[in-house]
C-alpha cells in the first residue's frame, strides 16, 4: 500500500488561488479522483454568518474551481454541493461566505441544495428516488442503530467524486473538525443530529460508505483563517496561511489535529479510521510534502460553551434519559430555537461581531473584503 500523502503550503493572499493550484498538484489529486466523472464539491458552511475559521473561504473555492478546469474538467462535470441543517441556513450562508459568488457568479457551475428547505418535502425526494436507502457493504459501527429504518442517502452520489473543502478548526464533539466530518451534511439527510452521541463511529461509518459509493475521495483544507476553542462557530479566529490537500481522509484530518496540538490518535474518529484500515491517522507514518509542520504545535484546546454544555448533557449527562423525547418528537424544534438563539442573538452580537471585525484587519479580512 503506498504512502498517504498529505500536500502544505504557506500562502498569502496575493498568491493564494494560483498556490491551491500547486497544492493539489503536489498532493496527485488527480490520481485520487476519476477525471472522466462528475466532481461533487461538498462546500461547508458551519454558520451562516460570515465567520473566519469557520466555513469554506472563497479563495479555497476559486483556488479548487480554477486548478480543475485548467486541467481539462469539463464545467459541466463540476457542482457546488451544499447541505440543509437544522439551525444553519445554506441558503443564507452561501452568500455571507461569498461562495456562491464564486461557484454560480465567477464560474457559472451547477448549485445544488441536496435537501429542501421544508422537512416535509424531503419525503418527496425519497419518493421521487433522489434519496435512496443505501446498505453499506462494510460493517457499521453505529448508524443501523441510528437510523433503524435504513440509511438514506443522495442517490446522485453513487459513482462520482466528491472534494471535500473543510477548514482548520475545532469542534465541540469531536475536538477537530476537517474532511472527515465534512461528509456528516454530506450524507446524512436533516435528522442528522441523532448521531451526535456516536460521533466518532459515525464519521467512520461515513467514511466506510464514501469508499463504497464514490469513484474517488480527495479533501483541500484551509488554514488561512484558523480556529481554537468551542467551534465549530463560537471560536477565537488566527491567521495561519497554511493549505492542506490529501486524498486520505484520516491523514489530512491527522496532520490538521497535529499542528493544532492533538495527538491525532487520541481522536476516536481518527483512530478507528487508521485501525480499520481506512486511512493513516498515524502522523509519523505521513508523507508530508511542501512545508515542514512536523514541529508545529499551536496549542490549541477544544471548550465548550453554554449551548455546548447542554447539547452534551442531552447526548452523555443528566438528560441522556430523555434524549428520543428532546430530539426525536413533534417538541424538537425547542433545540432549534435554542441553538439559534444562543449563537445568533447573544453570542455573536456581544462576543463574536468583535472578533470578526478584528480579522477583517488582517491580510485576508481584507482579501474577503475585496471579493464581490
Amino acid at each position: 500500500m503506498a504512502k498517504a500523502k498529505v500536500a502544505v503550503l504557506k500562502t498569502q493572499p496575493e498568491t493564494v488561488v494560483e498556490d491551491y493550484g500547486k497544492l493539489l498538484r503536489m498532493a496527485d489529486y488527480d490520481k485520487c479522483l476519476d477525471m472522466e466523472k462528475k466532481i461533487c464539491l461538498k462546500i461547508n458552511v458551519s454558520w451562516q454568518i460570515f465567520y473566519p475559521g469557520c466555513s469554506t473561504t472563497p479563495w479555497q473555492l476559486e483556488g479548487v474551481i480554477r486548478t480543475l478546469l485548467e486541467d481539462g474538467v469539463p464545467k459541466e462535470n463540476l457542482y457546488g454541493c451544499h447541505n440543509r441543517t437544522v439551525v444553519v441556513d445554506g441558503k443564507i450562508g452561501e452568500i455571507n461566505n461569498k461562495q456562491k459568488q464564486i461557484v454560480v457568479g465567477k464560474y457559472g457551475l451547477e448549485n445544488v441544495h441536496l435537501q429542501p428547505e421544508k422537512l416535509s418535502e424531503f419525503q418527496q425526494l425519497i419518493q421521487r428516488g433522489e434519496w435512496v436507502r443505501y446498505e453499506p457493504k462494510g460493517e457499521m459501527l453505529t448508524l443501523n442503530d441510528v437510523f433503524p429504518d435504513g440509511i438514506v442517502i443522495p442517490k446522485r452520489f453513487f459513482d462520482e467524486n466528491i472534494l471535500h473543502l473543510p477548514t482548520v478548526k475545532t469542534h465541540v464533539f469531536t475536538t477537530m473538525t476537517g474532511a472527515m466530518k465534512n461528509a456528516f451534511g454530506a450524507l446524512l439527510h436533516h435528522e442528522r443530529h441523532w448521531a451526535h452521541a456516536t460521533i466518532h463511529e459515525t464519521l467512520v461509518d461515513l467514511l466506510t460508505i464514501q469508499k463504497e459509493i464514490f469513484s474517488g475521495l480527495f479533501a483541500v483544507m484551509d488554514g488561512t483563517f484558523v480556529g481554537d476553542g468551542a467551534g465549530p462557530r463560537a471560536m477565537v479566529p488566527y491567521e495561519k496561511d497554511l493549505i492542506l490537500a490529501s486524498g486520505d481522509m484520516v491523514a489530512i484530518d491527522a496532520v490538521a489535529a497535529h499542528m493544532m496540538g492533538f495527538d491525532p490518535l487520541s481522536l476516536d474518529f481518527i483512530r478507528l479510521a487508521h485501525e480499520r484500515g481506512l486511512g493513516c491517522g498515524n502522523f509519523k507514518d505521513i508523507e508530508i510534502v511542501g512545508e515542514d509542520i512536523s514541529k508545529v504545535n499551536w496549542r490549541f484546546r477544544s471548550t465548550d460553551n453554554f449551548a455546548s454544555r447542554g447539547q452534551k448533557m442531552i447526548y452523555h449527562g443528566l438528560l441522556k434519559p430523555f434524549e428520543k423525547m428532546l430530539l426525536r418528537t413533534p417538541i424538537v424544534p425547542w433545540s432549534y430555537l435554542a441553538s439559534r438563539t444562543y449563537y445568533d442573538g447573544i453570542w455573536y452580537p456581544f462576543v463574536g461581531k468583535k472578533r470578526v471585525q478584528r480579522m477583517m484587519d488582517t491580510k485576508w479580512g481584507r482579501l474577503f473584503q475585496e471579493i464581490a
